[in-house]
């Protein structure tokens, strides 16, 4: 009996030891009586941004623990994205565009898509070498007057550093989550609607190839870690290893996780979107620019 109650103690210790969450951290309830919040990403400093896309507004979290918004009529945003310049890169839903915000001020980057009107650009993720790579897939939203896609497929695009738009998978059901390794390696996207995430080596051009199936599991947003390790969400924040195998399940209390980043100033703080509220989680590991 007593070896038997070692042996729990000491497997308790080492599942501990091997968690990416911080010893003795706790998930923390932030704000709640959002609309649905989405597309949270931190800046140089570590402040974390997020979207209220019903409500139209992006929200600000500092490093300090202050919220605040940052942007009324913000193009009912979705996914965010910082570049090297603290632009911060928009899926504007709205009218189906994505834009480049600094101090306020917009530029629309892309309009459409040979002449016709995207889906509606959901999740970005910025290269170091200032590519753009967002998903496209189509969810019909209330504020819109049509009532199907211009476009006959959902796709994901590269918004190369030259301004030109370029299709570059259009084969899956529903393109969501992307985010791609801090050395422009590797690129990560989930087909929500084919529960797939996929994995593409990134060549020199900014084109893709190498196309591997990475898990049998779609995903809201996603992240990555210093260790590699990528964050999908959706029921609660799955993660895995980069041989795409299950290492931790994070349950978070919300009928919906959207989405995740590292923010925080020494970027160790696990931030989540989860339909109506905002959560923190301190991590043993840290997130990578």
């Amino acid at each position: 009996m007593m070896n038997y109650f070692i042996v729990s103690i000491a497997l308790l210790f080492l599942s501990s030891q091997h968690s990416l969450v911080a010893p003795e951290a706790k998930l923390e309830l932030i704000a709640k009586d959002f609309a649905f919040t989405e597309g949270p990403a931190a800046d140089r400093k570590g402040n974390v941004y997020f979207t209220d896309q019903p409500n139209n507004k992006i929200w600000k979290y500092s490093t300090n623990g202050k919220l605040s918004v940052y942007m009324d009529k913000a193009g009912r945003s979705n996914g965010l994205y910082f570049d090297k310049q603290e632009n911060l890169i928009a899926c504007a839903d709205e009218n189906n565009q994505l834009w480049s915000i600094k101090n306020g001020k917009i530029e629309k980057l892309v309009l459409d898509y040979q002449d016709t009107l995207l889906n509606g650009p959901n999740d970005v993720w910025v290269a170091p070498n200032g590519n753009i790579y967002f998903t496209d897939p189509y969810y019909q939203r209330d504020y819109w007057t049509r009532k199907k896609s211009d476009l006959k497929v959902q796709a994901l695009y590269l918004y190369d550093r030259r301004g030109t738009l370029i299709q570059l998978d259009s084969t899956f059901k529903q393109p969501n989550g992307i985010i791609g390794t801090s050395d422009g390696k590797w690129l990560y996207v989930a087909d929500i609607g084919g529960n797939k995430t996929y994995r593409y080596a990134i060549t020199k051009d900014g084109l893709l190839s190498d196309k591997q199936l990475f898990v049998d599991q779609g995903s809201d947003g996603m992240t990555l870690d210093n260790e590699g390790n990528l964050y999908l969400t959706g029921n609660g924040i799955t993660i895995y290893n980069n041989k795409g195998k299950k290492i931790e399940y994070i349950a978070i209390p919300s009928k919906w996780t959207g989405n995740v980043c590292f923010g925080g100033s020494e970027k160790n703080l696990l931030f989540i979107t989860a339909s109506d509220k905002i959560f923190t989680l301190k991590m043993r590991v840290k997130g990578v620019d």
